[in-house]
């Protein structure tokens, strides 16, 4: 399958003729919404409901397969050839003609909701999806009356592409015997997905559909939704009898990827004379793109108890609204909400330290929880279980060598060097987010020579689920750590899951490995006990073996799995098999938190900025893994890093273009970029989770995203630069410090 996209961000379809591009060679069908409509097939939906401003519910724009009419964004889909080869197909998208009547654009956030911008959709007044608040405005208010002092800051977090190694790739199968649908595709969250596609697309029961997901390279939220593609592939396959792939470009997929952030906020910080926190707030505007994704309001609106961060700051109000732009849709991106949380209560505090001549890892301490007031309700959506935040903040500083980060800045500054330290004392929520349902599965399954199969509801791409589950299977089980076999992502072999998402499937699918482990064993001590000719109340587990108390008769776990299968040793009051299966909703979520120290040096002469040093305290409760739990730490900081210093989607402002579609515009972080990281732990288990787990798969990009731009504005703030935005590069930082000089030198002349 070969798409034609729109090469326009803004325009209505006067004429569309396929008939060209029908008689090409290799050709088996072009499709478009005359034949989406004909067939019945419904569009993508978005299921994270909100309201507008006066309480209704938000307008839902439909989101068809096919442009219907009208396109909103450049690289929306508009035709669909099935070809024999995909050469053949994408040559026959060059035949199909269009005839655009474009029409005027907004691709900048903070333009959407401007009077005399252009609209988006017509029955969406000035851009604005949705209003969403959250906290006590009037409390706030008040507590900013008293304020002896008020730190205000305006920022934008910029609009990122996931770039997953792996672009999209889909296949779709159609039996029209069983009339059943098969979907191979690479995606975070099997079930849902089909869930959504059963319901809104096609209109049919679950069974008839099944997704298989094998592992990937690469999810970070934005393979957690349903695409276009999806849907297409499925389709073509039931139309023309034949199974039909797709697989994205990379310049495909940065056009039609869900892109992520994309916020413009106003923060302000009530402090009083000692440097307390009183109160903070935030407003943002937030871009939903041209259509809604899946998830669009996600990020803007649920994560938003990050805001609180680890502070006693008593009250706490938040304004998100969603806009449309004529920009490719935005979705979940690897913490989804919480780094721009974080980012908000971070970059602020330390502006806001820098304005009172207050140290800031001091003005941080003076407001952190204590660890003997836990756990604490933030009063804003979180209620923290475990964690000794100041602990995270010492070792972190202390492990930076902050005490001689003077002596470094001196050495730099004889090399003509800017230097600077940036410091995040982060929290993120995991196995959340509240207050939806967060229930995982897990099941364990006993095969007839004693390997043992582990079938979870989450998924894996990339993060060593494998290598996870199995370590918990074997330690419980005593079973060999070879005799495991993981499985996940296939509907039809796990009957029930949500997937892997919010740093959640080591605290939640973990939890429910462990239930399924249990019930393992206790049917398991019924099958040895009549094996071992004993009452069950007798039979002991330890380290796979059941014994008889009292005696040396014994039995391991392995033996009693083989038994269970043999008809002539089982009683028959018992079935026969050993498997069992568990779904869990966890007491709470989990809420992994540290302080992350990025240390910066700047050429003023070129603006580049260089990470020199790199550390972190983590507590991730309690690491199953280190390694793993370090390698998520890493490739966390580099995304979150990548998008300070380097990442920008960049669409023309006049014409809706897209200004970074390949890797020669849009700069991705690499290797060289960094330095080797300092990553330490100091764990605090979770009262939430059975295994006292919290998860750390975003932890890395909630704390890099505020440690480094801190750490780029504190060198900065010599040549009196208050605040620079992301991506901090090298023109960007050039030319703040140019203008700068502009403005100092013109303060002496005045002078």
């Amino acid at each position: 399958m070969a798409i034609l996209r729109s090469p326009h961000a803004a325009a209505r379809i006067a004429a569309l003729d396929t008939s060209r591009a029908e008689g090409m060679p290799g050709v088996i069908a072009v499709l478009t919404s005359r034949e989406l409509t004909a067939d019945g097939i419904g569009g993508l939906s978005v299921n994270v409901k909100r309201k507008q401003r006066d309480g209704s519910p938000m307008v839902e724009p439909p989101y068809p397969l096919l442009a219907d009419g009208e396109v909103h964004l450049v690289g929306q889909a508009v035709a669909a050839v099935i070809a024999e080869t995909y050469a053949q197909g994408v040559d026959a998208t060059e035949e199909i003609d269009v005839d655009y009547e474009t029409v005027p654009v907004v691709t900048e956030t903070h333009r959407a909701r401007q009077p005399g911008t252009a609209q988006v959709w017509n029955d969406v007044p000035e851009n604005e999806s949705f209003v969403f608040s959250l906290g006590d405005r009037e409390a706030t208010d008040a507590a900013f009356a008293d304020a002896a002092h008020v730190t205000e800051l305006d920022f934008t977090i910029s609009r990122v592409s996931t770039n997953t190694m792996e672009v999209r790739a889909a296949i779709g199968f159609y039996d029209p015997l069983e009339e059943r649908y098969t979907l191979y595709a690479g995606v975070q969250s099997p079930h849902r997905m089909r869930a959504d596609l059963c319901a809104n697309v096609f209109g049919i029961p679950q069974a008839k559909l099944r997704i298989i997901s094998p592992d990937m390279g690469g999810g970070f939220g934005m393979r957690g939704s349903t695409f276009a593609e999806h849907g297409l592939v499925l389709w073509a396959a039931r139309r023309t009898g034949r199974p039909v792939r797709f697989t994205a470009t990379r310049s495909e997929a940065l056009a039609s990827d869900y892109h992520a952030r994309d916020n413009v906020s106003h923060t302000a910080l009530a402090l009083d004379a000692d440097g307390r926190f009183l109160a903070f707030r935030i407003s943002t505007d937030a871009a939903l793109g041209g259509f809604l994704s899946n998830a669009g309001p996600h990020s803007p609106t649920n994560n938003l108890g990050g805001l609180s961060g680890v502070y006693t700051t008593p009250h706490v109000h938040a304004e998100a609204r969603g806009v449309y732009t004529h920009t490719s849709p935005t979705a979940t991106y690897r913490g989804a909400g919480r780094p721009e949380a974080s980012y908000a209560i971070e970059r602020t505090i330390d502006v806001a330290a820098a304005e009172m001549g207050i140290d800031p890892v001091e003005l941080r301490r003076r407001n952190m929880i204590p660890p003997d007031a836990l756990p604490w309700d933030t009063g804003f959506v979180f209620t923290y279980d475990s964690g000794e935040f100041e602990v995270c903040l010492d070792r972190a500083v202390e492990a930076a060598d902050r005490d001689g980060f003077e002596a470094r800045c001196a050495e730099a500054e004889s090399r003509g060097k800017l230097r600077g330290m940036g410091i995040a004392s982060v929290i993120e929520i995991a196995g959340g987010p509240l207050p939806i349902p967060n229930e995982e599965s897990a099941a364990v399954r006993f095969d007839t020579d004693g390997g043992i199969s582990v079938l979870m509801g989450t998924h894996s791409h990339g993060q060593g689920h494998e290598t996870a589950f199995a370590q918990i299977a074997s330690e419980k089980l005593g079973v060999s750590f070879d005799s495991i076999r993981v499985q996940y992502g296939d509907t039809d072999l796990v009957h029930h899951g949500k997937g892997t998402f919010g740093s959640r499937s080591i605290s939640v699918g973990g939890a429910a490995l462990l239930r399924a482990s249990e019930k393992i064993i206790d049917r398991a001590r019924q099958i040895a006990a009549h094996l071992l000719e004993a009452a069950e109340a007798d039979i002991s587990f330890d380290d796979g073996v059941f014994t008889v108390a009292g005696t040396d008769r014994r039995i391991t776990l392995v033996e009693v799995g083989k038994a269970s299968y043999q008809a002539a040793r089982m009683p028959r009051e018992l079935e026969l098999g050993l498997s069992e299966s568990a779904i869990i909703l966890p007491p709470g979520p989990t809420y992994p938190n540290g302080c992350h120290v990025s240390e910066v040096e700047i050429d003023p002469e070129t603006g580049v900025v260089e990470m020199i040093n790199y550390t972190v305290v983590d507590d991730v409760g309690v690491a199953l893994n280190p390694m793993m739990v370090k390698g998520q730490v890493h490739g966390g900081v580099v995304q979150g890093a990548g998008q300070a210093l380097l990442e920008q989607v960049v669409y023309d402002p006049d014409s809706g273009q897209l200004l970074t579609g390949s890797f020669m515009d849009y700069a991705m972080p690499r290797a060289d970029n960094f330095p080797s990281f300092d990553v330490l732990e100091h764990n605090v288990p979770s009262k939430n989770n059975p295994m006292g787990l919290k998860g750390a798969g975003e932890a890395g990009t909630v704390g890099a995203l505020p440690a480094v731009m801190n750490a780029i504005c504190d060198a900065l703030r010599p040549l009196g630069v208050r605040h620079i935005d992301m991506p901090a590069t090298p023109e960007r930082v050039w030319q703040t410090i140019q203008d700068a000089r502009a403005r100092q030198g013109a303060g002496k002349t005045s002078n």
